[in-house]
């Protein structure tokens, strides 16, 4: 019924088949160097073959294949430039399009979801569709009310393609682990697996999609399309017209950049404390930059797309984090020692020195420290080589730190958001949106919670 390869041993065979691939390039590297060629231009081809090849198959697989390969994009940035400029346009396709699904299979999927009568809730329905993604792609539509709509319509077998890729890639995540230095595929893949029902249903999609879009109604500064109609397998929202964030980093001017930047670092803060959702699939695919902000056309909003991965956190971002980021900047090494220990971050059977943690956290929180931060791939860079680098300090530490299951998806979001600042190069007021958005982050002053308990 569909071009989605469907059965496991297929996907299997094409996934197994990355590694061996690697190996005979790594060959034919060494047959090239033996003949004479330069070590770098040996080694750039290499690169370029590699990324070349793993991501036309993540891309062709779509399901969880590209779901990773989405997931590993939003990181690009921390790769050295000598590999990063391979991989970055085999990347961005990921965030953007797939192979797409046959028209019949897309007809057969909205007959028996929607009814046999289903072009008629439509004025017009675009056959070609507007975006192919992980597991499922969007079609421009018009609504039998005249409003223009995005009908996003689920691959058949997409729940199987998901787990049987994601087992897949975890069984030689080994290999996958140098893409991106100071980075643990295993942990990324296995929470990707962890949340494969979740994305499938469509149903918890729309109420997420729908508490943002209630929340930022009017907002000048975020745009989230409604929910218009929602049933098993078939979504359809609002249509919003927009530059994808893909296109702003490769193309933008300054403002653009920076404008965008802001506002997806506003939304990643304002969003749990408005709604109690974290919207968790921050790659640059979900983000539109639309005309219209506060200072009129020539300003911008930020178009925020997909609610189908949430982090669910009814009293908004966890008080600590905001408590403990405080106190690092304040340099009480022993005060963030203690808090770190308390939520599960530090194992009772380990023994950390309370000063080595603040000097291994300080690098990281820089962007908070000051008043304005330009993210730049060179910070980003220089980040992931200390904590990569095994005769480091930071390594070190790195390695007997925990992350508690409470905090994965929030952890993951964050470095993911971070990653497409970097991407942007964008020059953010990140301090300004943590005053106003994070818990605990100002505290609160003498006589406040009194006055709020009153009220």
């Amino acid at each position: 019924m569909s071009d989605l390869p469907r059965k496991a041993v297929t996907r299997t065979a094409k996934l197994a088949a990355l590694p061996l691939g690697f190996a005979g390039r790594a060959t034919w590297g060494l047959g090239k160097r033996i003949v004479g060629e330069s070590a770098e231009l040996v080694g750039r081809e290499l690169q370029q073959r590699t990324a070349d090849q793993l991501f036309k198959v993540l891309g062709e697989l779509k399901g969880g294949a590209m779901k990773f390969g989405q997931a590993l994009s939003v990181f690009e940035s921390a790769l050295p430039e000598e590999v990063a400029g391979p991989y970055r346009a085999a990347l961005t396709k990921l965030q953007e399009a797939a192979p797409p699904m046959p028209t019949r299979t897309v007809h057969a999927v909205l007959e028996e979801r929607l009814g046999k009568d289903w072009q008629e809730l439509f004025r017009t329905f675009d056959d070609k569709p507007a975006a192919a993604a992980s597991i499922g792609q969007v079609h421009r539509a018009v609504w039998h009310d005249g409003r223009e709509v995005a009908v996003k319509v689920q691959y058949p077998g997409a729940g199987e393609a998901l787990l049987s890729d994601l087992n897949q890639l975890s069984r030689f995540a080994r290999l996958l682990g140098p893409l991106i230095p100071g980075m643990d595929v295993k942990p990324l893949i296995t929470e990707l697996k962890d949340r494969v029902s979740e994305e499938l249903d469509y149903g918890l999609e729309a109420q997420a999609q729908r508490a943002h879009a209630e929340e930022f109604a009017g907002d000048p500064d975020v745009v989230v399309p409604d929910v218009v109609h929602q049933c098993d397998q078939v979504l359809v929202t609002e249509w919003i017209d927009g530059t994808p964030l893909s296109e702003v980093i490769a193309d933008g001017t300054e403002e653009q950049r920076d404008r965008a930047g802001q506002l997806l670092a506003r939304f990643l803060f304002s969003g749990p404390a408005r709604t109690g959702l974290l919207h968790a699939d921050p790659h640059p695919g979900n983000f539109r930059l639309l005309p219209g902000g506060p200072g009129g056309e020539d300003d911008w909003r930020l178009g925020v797309l997909d609610f189908g991965t949430v982090d669910r956190l009814p009293g908004g971002l966890p008080s600590p984090i905001g408590e403990a980021l405080r106190m690092t900047l304040d340099g009480e090494a022993e005060a963030v020692y203690e808090m770190l220990r308390a939520e599960g971050f530090v194992k009772e059977s380990v023994e950390l020195d309370p000063d080595a943690v603040l000097d291994y956290l300080l690098p990281i929180i820089e962007p908070a420290r000051v008043e304005a931060f330009t993210f730049t791939r060179g910070w980003m860079r220089s980040q992931a080589a200390r904590i990569a680098d095994v005769r480091s300090p930071a390594y070190q530490l790195a390695k007997q730190l925990n992350l508690p299951p409470a905090y994965l998806l929030i952890h993951r979001v964050t470095l993911s958001t971070i990653g497409v600042l970097c991407q942007l190069g964008a020059t953010v007021r990140l301090r300004e949106e943590l005053e106003d958005w994070l818990p605990e982050f100002v505290p609160e002053e003498p006589g406040e919670e009194e006055e709020a308990a009153q009220a």
